[in-house]
């Protein structure tokens, strides 16, 4: 005879395996939907540098000062309990694409829908960029940290008041994100 805690633990590990299964569904569905070409992620990645010059201002002049930028145009996240996200880019180095890659993660937690972001990763040191670019999978959080910049109203960014190795932008559909992190993506080559 099962005790009512039997019951309860089945049935959460049950419930648990259900979302899990969905959000991994999501997930290959937007793997797959998504896997965009060259010419796609050029388009896009030339379009989210238009809005981020745009919204922020000495943007362009910032860049110009690091060592190398990392651009998703569109990162999708879906989710139905468990959640993903997925998105491809490229990194350009000298404004001029060198490599193209995914990023992808899984969150937890209640979550349902689907939600579109701009993710632009800023390589301020040579060492930073050398440590990505060789890596085999990279992971926020785990290969090296990434600080998420936040910009007050007439804020203005230059390379004198960004002092971490890597930092990032997000963006959504009304500007520049907060309250996010980038924690636990995963950054990895793409063979294009």
């Amino acid at each position: 005879m099962s005790t009512f805690k039997e019951y309860s633990s089945k049935k959460v590990f049950y419930s648990f395996s259900f979302f899990l299964f969905i959000g991994l569904f999501f997930l290959a569905q937007i793997n797959s939907a998504y896997a965009a070409s060259v010419k796609e992620i050029e388009i896009g990645v030339n379009e989210a540098l238009k809005s981020f010059y745009k919204e922020v201002p000495g943007a362009e002049s910032f860049l110009k000062g690091s060592k190398g930028t990392l651009i998703f145009p569109q990162v999708i996240k879906a989710g139905f309990g468990i959640g993903g996200e997925y998105g491809e880019g490229a990194l350009r180095i000298n404004n001029k694409t060198v490599d193209y890659y995914s990023t992808i993660a899984a969150s937890f937690g209640f979550q349902f829908g689907a939600q579109a972001k701009t993710v632009i990763l800023v390589f301020m040191e040579n060492k930073a960029l050398n440590e990505f670019r060789n890596s085999e999978g990279w992971k926020a959080g785990v290969d090296g940290s990434v600080a998420l910049v936040t910009l007050g109203v007439g804020d203005s960014l230059d390379t004198t008041n960004v002092k971490d190795p890597i930092v990032a932008f997000v963006f959504g559909q009304k500007g520049l994100m907060y309250n996010l992190t980038l924690e636990g993506s995963k950054f990895t080559k793409l063979k294009k």
